[in-house]
């Protein structure tokens, strides 16, 4: 029984021994297959950890650029009220001017627009009652003197115009209303006038 034993000893030492070496084997394979996963698993952190720098920088430029244009949409919106603001100013003062200077301007206007010298002088109710017949004469006066048919007069009609006059002539109406005088400028003057308030 002794050599058995010996013998079953051997192949159980040789049977260990193989264990242990394909263990060893698989061991290795293994840290080499962890270390290789591991190193790749590192590498695709990094690519992640990257990505979602870029796309955070790329998200706070958007918004950066989107702030930017918004503020300028906002300033440029500022700038368009503020310039609206000045022109209905000086609609208002233009409306407001002492009562000679107003009167000139509305006999300059009527003077200026009239065709037939006949024609009518149609005013809001404010100016026809402090002014109408005064600008009538001077409009008169001043088509008098450049020689040309002097019989302008003011109608009985009102107009919902702020200032300035209407000239009617039959169906054919002329306007030189304070709002368009003032509108008419506003395409010349509006760049001209935003740089002055914010330059």
């Amino acid at each position: 029984m002794k050599g058995t034993e010996k013998i079953i000893a051997h192949i159980r030492a040789d049977a260990e021994a193989q264990s242990a070496a394909i263990l060893a084997q698989a061991e290795e394979q293994c840290a080499a297959i962890r270390a290789d996963f591991e190193g790749k698993a590192k590498e695709r952190y990094n690519e992640r950890l990257l990505a979602g720098g870029k796309a955070c920088e790329d998200r706070v430029d958007s918004m950066d650029r989107i702030a930017r244009m918004e503020s300028r949409k906002g300033l440029l919106a500022l700038k368009q009220e503020m310039v609206s603001q000045s022109f209905e100013l000086a609609c208002e003062k233009l409306v407001n001017l002492p009562e000679d200077e107003y009167v000139e301007l509305l006999a300059k206007l009527a003077a200026r627009a009239s065709v037939t010298g006949g024609e009518e002088i149609v005013l809001n109710a404010r100016d026809r009652a402090a002014v109408g017949e005064k600008a009538v004469r001077a409009a008169n006066a001043k088509l008098a003197a450049e020689g040309r048919p002097a019989a302008l007069k003011l109608s009985t009609a009102e107009s919902g115009i702020k200032g300035g006059l209407l000239l009617r002539r039959g169906s054919i109406e002329t306007n030189c209303s304070a709002e368009l005088l003032v509108e008419l400028q506003r395409g010349e003057m509006s760049s001209e006038l935003a740089g002055l308030l914010f330059d």
